[in-house]
């Protein structure tokens, strides 16, 4: 006859091995799924964290750009003046210079302008003659004071905060992006 106790005794070990085995299958599961879960929270939350943090951690601030003496601009005249982009690098070459129009309106008051259309950000040209800019690509007209006249561009020209300091034309602006850097 068979001992009813070891046959209990085996069958409850049995099940406990049982029980053991799946205990350690749902744990792994668990964590895995624990893990995946916070390296999906992780990927999703990163960039908007950064996102929101980027402009307290801004190494490249607006500053005032200076332009020219005010000597150089004569009242009633329009110019294309070119500056040095601040933020370029040596390896920049030639794309380091910008430049920009420079309207005198009278002693000590100017509008300037950037020499981007407004449409796809063509350079337009300064046409004395007529007292127009006019972009080469698509057509677009602007007037001197850099308001839209005809074409596609949905408005006038980028005109620059400017102000005079020591003599000096300057303008206020951000970074400009340059060849070793994505725009």
């Amino acid at each position: 006859m068979k001992n009813p106790r070891a046959s209990s005794a085996s069958r409850s070990c049995q099940d406990c091995a049982h029980a053991a085995a799946k205990e350690s299958r749902r744990g792994f599961l668990f964590a895995a799924g624990t893990t995946l879960l916070t390296i999906g929270g992780a990927l999703v939350a990163v960039p908007i964290v950064g996102a929101a943090l980027a402009p307290a951690a801004n190494r490249n601030p607006s500053k005032w750009i200076p332009l020219g003496k005010l000597v150089d601009f004569k009242v009633g005249d329009t110019v294309l003046v070119t500056f040095t982009n601040p933020w370029g690098t040596p390896d920049d070459g030639d794309t380091r210079e910008n430049a920009c129009y420079v309207r005198c309106l009278e002693a000590g008051k100017f509008q300037v302008f950037a020499v981007n259309c407004a449409h796809l950000g063509c350079p337009v040209e300064w046409f004395e003659q007529s007292r127009l800019f006019m972009c080469p690509c698509h057509g677009g007209v602007y007037y001197e004071d850099g308001s839209r006249a005809s074409g596609p561009p949905p408005r006038g020209l980028f005109e620059y905060q400017w102000r005079i300091a020591d003599e000096n034309l300057e303008i206020f602006a951000g970074r400009l992006p340059g060849l070793q850097e994505d725009a």
